[in-house]
């Protein structure tokens, strides 16, 4: 009657049963594998997308309409995970440079995906940079393992999807009415993100004040140059209800940096600064957290370390997106439970959206159930 009870609660558990990994018992109550793995490889394939954005979109550096990405998938077993390539021109990739990079690659030569680390580090490895291109094999590869475990991510890493914070709303550069104008379409968001160093600061945030009072963030985007004008700027963000600054001066601008994080009243947040979990070290005492984005770290598999390691070093987390299909955007949200803030909004700036996942309710992330990152694609 024990093993029995036993029996039943394992083919109860998700992890278990509904894993898709086991099928059945023995006698002996050793679990025994659906899958058997025929001796095949990977099977990954690529195709390029350009994203359609809702509207200009505006930073101190440049503007756009569109963004380029490339849409990938590794199958194996006959199961699919899909990953995404996004890249906006600031990246230095594009649909010519990730299609090289991705034409290069033998992921047939694997024959168990779940050597995660070992299949990242070769595609890694192929060639340097590249980091978009090599995040969309990465979010592939989770998705597909995710699949293969029938659960998603943020469960396979222990979070709780329950512990999600709101996601900010991104208000691109623009002139006052304009301002407004985003401001009205954001109001179920409950803190905004907005764009500013391009000259008229003061007049975008008293343009989104008009409209509402909820907290808000700001990205200066490399645009400030004077760490005084700097400073005086901050303590008047801080009456104005900003909870934090990202990226005020260039990235390699480290000494006027780590002067405004001293002095600032706000958060000081790394974003172009920090690329790789190798920037850490770098700027740990330099700003006050960071920025983490799947496109600059690689993907999920270093996001995850660098997110836990800016944590183990008191840093502030945030964990941030380009502008993306719902699939990249979903994969990011695996890790938002454990950081202290989220900009994952990208997939709500396009109308050419190709996957269904991660969605935001009265400016809450919910995550998906759905296995792996927690996608499907639209019909």
């Amino acid at each position: 009657m024990i093993k029995a009870n036993r029996r039943t609660f394992l083919e109860a558990t998700s992890l278990v049963a509904g894993a898709g990994l086991f099928s059945s018992f023995t006698k002996e109550g050793k679990l025994l594998p659906r899958y058997q793995p025929s001796g095949k490889g990977l099977k990954f394939s690529f195709k390029p997308y350009e994203l359609q954005l809702t509207h200009t979109f505006t930073i101190a550096s440049n503007s756009r309409t569109t963004t380029a990405v490339m849409l990938t998938q590794i199958e194996w077993e006959g199961v699919i995970g899909y990953g995404e390539a996004s890249m906006p021109p600031y990246l230095g990739e594009s649909h010519q440079t990730a299609t090289k990079f991705l034409s290069s690659l033998d992921l047939l030569q694997f024959k168990d995906p779940f050597r995660l680390e070992e299949i990242l580090e070769y595609v890694d490895a192929v060639m340097p940079g590249n980091c978009a291109a090599k995040a969309s094999v990465d979010i592939a590869l989770h998705d597909l393992v995710g699949k293969l475990l029938n659960q998603p991510w943020h469960r396979i890493w222990g979070y709780s999807a329950e512990k999600t914070p709101s996601t900010s709303y991104t208000i691109g550069m623009a002139k006052g009415d304009e301002v407004v104008s985003k401001t009205k379409e954001a109001t179920s968001f409950k803190i905004l993100k907005v764009k500013i160093g391009g000259g008229n600061d003061e007049e975008m945030i008293k343009s989104v004040r008009t409209v509402t009072n909820v907290p808000l963030c700001v990205d200066v985007n490399q645009g400030w140059k004077d760490r005084q004008e700097a400073l005086d700027k901050a303590h008047w963000l801080k009456e104005q209800g900003v909870v934090f600054i990202e990226q005020p001066f260039d990235k390699h601008n480290f000494d006027d940096t780590a002067w405004l994080t001293q002095h600032s009243p706000l958060p000081i947040m790394a974003d172009e600064a920090l690329q790789r979990i190798g920037d850490l070290e770098k700027i740990h005492g330099v700003y006050s957290g960071i920025n983490c984005k799947l496109m600059k770290c690689t993907g999920m598999r270093e996001a995850h370390k660098i997110i836990e390691m800016a944590r183990s070093l008191k840093m502030k987390t945030l964990m941030g997106c380009m502008t993306e299909t719902s699939c990249a955007v979903s994969a990011a949200a695996q890790l938002s439970p454990i950081v202290d803030w989220a900009d994952l909004d990208g997939n709500l700036l396009i109308s050419n959206d190709v996957f269904e996942g991660m969605k935001v309710v009265e400016g809450k992330i919910v995550l998906s159930n759905l296995p792996g990152i927690g996608i499907r694609k639209k019909d």
